[in-house]
């Protein structure tokens, strides 16, 4: 049992440097701009050349998370993190960071899909939503030591926090050669009533994966359209600084990981994944609007907290759906999850751009009007009747 604390204590670390990582870039996002002399047209393609990378890379990481196994996808991507963000502190030109988000992406989508797939093989049905929980936890944190970080040594210099993720990679990258042990895959439901395509993308189209993967395109394509531009935002609209946007990022994120460590596994268990999910997008989508009515301090951060809320517990609900109901083809739906996410984080950072170009508070609308189409999936979404299949892992004891 400690055995597997330790495993699951090494997978969460993974995940809050990898995400660290990339909350970093957060607050320095606007120096950078200024000092390469880039628009919001193209901060949102460079911010896209990583989910791009990533929505590419992400279904083949997914069959090899299947076929190779967990470990060496966590082991080579934790290694191409730190490639990546080295390339970004080194980085004097457009085209550098370009490259620098494109291995990020690649990292991203072997790193997902592997740590999704070893948490469902060490837990049952009845630990896993807990431990996405602490999964989705361990990533917001990132965000909010990343900022964090990333505001304080941005004082020092703008590339100097970029080295020190790329150092923490290389630690987690060694830490995970040394505690990590491929789990064994016993894991299975069987799926009462409808049958699912052996091979290739048609898995994509069965109805127990379709709706779903379709609210993750469309909530990703929304969310990464307010994301990716609210650093730029509030230091045009407000004159923040790097440090104030680390602020403000990161109160959110703790807001975030304290309902998801605290609440998100009652809430599942009292609502069921898509309820949550349908609540926790309409709450943001609101919430989103009114960011373009706010204008003070106190009230945009008020505003961003609730955000995050909405976007921390909808995350892992997603994830937990999807870990139910794939039983041993954990990789694929993580696979998935991953390159659906990607779809929307390239072409909603884009389009963000682009319409930040033209009008500060055109982004917030489009991400308005896109997470209300993911609200009005979730009312025709079903979740599939399962079977009381085999499962045979050995859980990990979560308290």
């Amino acid at each position: 049992m400690k055995t597997n604390k330790l495993v699951l204590s090494t997978l969460l670390l993974n995940l809050f440097i990898a995400f660290l990582g990339i909350g970093l870039v957060i607050p320095v996002t606007p120096t950078i701009m200024n000092e390469l002399d880039i628009s919001g047209t193209v901060v949102g393609y460079m911010v896209s050349a990583f989910a791009l990378a990533q929505l590419i890379v992400s279904p083949i990481a997914g069959r090899w998370v299947d076929n190779i196994g967990r470990k060496p996808m966590i082991i080579i991507g934790l290694l191409i993190f730190s490639i990546s963000e080295f390339l970004f502190g080194i980085g004097e030109t457009v085209e550098v960071l370009f490259l620098s988000r494109i291995l990020g992406g690649v990292s991203a989508a072997f790193i997902m899909p592997a740590v999704t797939a070893f948490i469902a093989d060490i837990t049952t049905s009845s630990t896993r939503p807990k431990a996405l929980g602490y999964m989705s936890a361990a990533i917001s944190t990132g965000f909010i030591i990343g900022p964090g970080i990333g505001g304080f040594l941005a004082d020092i210099s703008t590339r100097l926090p970029f080295f020190f993720a790329a150092g923490f990679g290389l630690f987690a990258t060694i830490l995970s050669l040394i505690t990590l042990k491929e789990p064994e895959r016993i894991y299975e439901v069987k799926e009462k009533h409808q049958a699912i395509p052996k091979s290739g993308f048609k898995k994509i189209f069965s109805p127990m994966y379709f709706i779903a993967f379709m609210v993750i395109l469309i909530s990703s394509f929304g969310l990464a359209a307010f994301e990716s531009l609210f650093a730029l935002f509030v230091d045009h609209k407000f004159g923040f600084t790097a440090m104030d946007i680390a602020i403000i990022i990161s109160l959110g994120a703790i807001v975030g990981v304290i309902f998801q460590v605290g609440l998100f596994n009652r809430l599942t268990q009292w609502l069921g994944e898509i309820r949550l999910i349908r609540y926790s997008l309409l709450v943001s989508t609101i919430l989103v609007f009114i960011m373009t009515f706010v204008n003070s301090y106190w009230s945009i951060l008020l505003v961003t907290m609730v955000v995050f809320v909405g976007f921390d517990l909808m995350r892992p609900a997603v994830t937990t759906y999807l870990s139910r109901i794939a039983g041993n083809e954990q990789g694929f739906a993580g696979g998935m999850n991953s390159m659906f996410t990607s779809i929307g984080n390239i072409f909603g950072p884009i389009i963000g751009g682009i319409l930040f170009d033209i009008d500060l508070n055109y982004p917030f609308y489009f991400a308005t009007i896109v997470l209300g189409v993911g609200i009005a999936l979730t009312y025709v979404w079903k979740s599939p009747s399962l079977g009381q299949g085999k499962e045979t892992s050995k859980p990990v004891e979560i308290s």
